[in-house]
This record gives structure tokens, sequence and C-alpha cells, in this order.
């Protein structure tokens, strides 16, 4: 298992262990949830030997009875702090790998060598890393929410039209997806980060 948190489906003996916090707070209920954790040594059937077990339980204003959620996992971290860890995890599988799979496709391995798709997923990892860092450095607070397909279809792969004169080149793009001042605003924070790049020693 490592120290990956694991759900954990209820059943009777889980829910004996935790019956004392199944109980509803006693007064006025609180407009906030009421959360209670604990911990505690289990084994099932096919187990070779108990694992530490840790249970939520959280009392919501207007529901009869709580919300209950079991992780068994072999961190020995406080039982929040699990919790919070496994809630991380979740985020990071279901929100930021679902992105990538949107945004740069990174599933489209169709190379027959297992080598060659290796390098794939390398480049779209690389591309992943590349606007995340843009969307987290270079956006105004305004556009912080931001997904990568968006940014992708707003910043990266929208039409230009490109207009060559003697002394500058001029890029019309249309208004409709980017803001003249916004776009403005994104370049010169791109510029404000590579003034702050590391300069290549000159050589002697």
């Amino acid at each position: 298992m490592g120290s990956r948190p694991i759900r954990l489906p209820a059943n009777e003996v889980l829910q004996r262990e935790i019956e004392p916090l199944l109980t509803r707070p006693v007064g006025r209920p609180s407009n906030k949830p009421v959360v209670w954790y604990h911990d505690f040594p289990y084994q099932a059937g096919s187990w070779d030997r108990p694992r530490r077990v840790v249970a939520k339980i959280e009392h919501h204003k207007g529901e009869l009875f709580p919300r209950v959620g079991f992780i068994v996992t072999n961190l020995r971290r406080k039982p929040w702090q699990v919790v919070k860890f496994y809630n991380g995890r979740g985020t990071a599988e279901e929100q930021w790998i679902k992105e990538g799979k949107n945004a740069v496709k990174w599933t489209r391995l169709s190379c027959h060598d297992f080598v060659d798709n290796q390098v794939r997923l390398q480049l779209f990892a690389l591309a992943y890393n590349l606007g995340n860092f843009l969307r987290r450095l270079a956006l105004p607070k305004s556009v912080k929410h931001w997904s990568l397909t968006t940014l992708r279809e707003k910043l990266i792969k929208i039409g230009a039209k490109v207009v060559a004169h003697s002394r500058y080149v001029v890029f019309q793009m249309a208004e409709v997806a980017v803001p003249r001042k916004l776009f403005a605003a994104i370049l010169d924070r791109i510029r404000r980060l590579a003034a702050l790049l590391p300069r290549a020693p000159v050589p002697s």
C-alpha cells in the first residue's frame, strides 16, 4: 500500500468503532459543520495484519445523519492531517490529471514503440508544466482562474494577421478572445520574469 491513503467502504465493525461520535452534538446546531476525527486499528478478513484506519465524522446543519468516511493508511500523521493528505491526492488525480488529458492530450500515445511513447509523454508533461508556469506567474489576478484549455485557446492557438513594415511587425488579433489591455499586461509580466532569470556567463 505504501504511504498512499485508501478509502475504505463502511461496514458494521467500522461503524461500531465510531458509534459514540455518531450522536449529534447537544445544543443549537452550528451553521458550520461539526467535524470529528478518530483513528483505530482494524483488520479486514483478507488482510494479514491490522492496519490504521482514520474516520472523519461530519455533522451538518439540517441533516439527520452525519457524513462518515473511512481511510486506511500507514501514515503516522494526525488524523486530520491524513484526511487532508488524502483530499489533496484526490484533487491531483481528479482535477490536475484530468486537466492534462484535456489541455495537452497527454494520453495520445499512439506510437508502436514503448520508448517513443515514453518520449511523447515527457514532452506532454513538459508542455503542461510550461502552461502551468505561465498561468501561475504571468496571468493577472482577474484571469488566474483560467484552465489550461482556456489558456491554450485564447493565448497560444489564437489566429493573428501579420503586417510587416520596414521597421516593425504588427500582429493584428481579435479582441474577442483577449482584450488588448489584458494581452499587454500578460506580455509585461513575461518581460519582467525574463529580467529575473540568471544570465548565462559570457565566454571569455
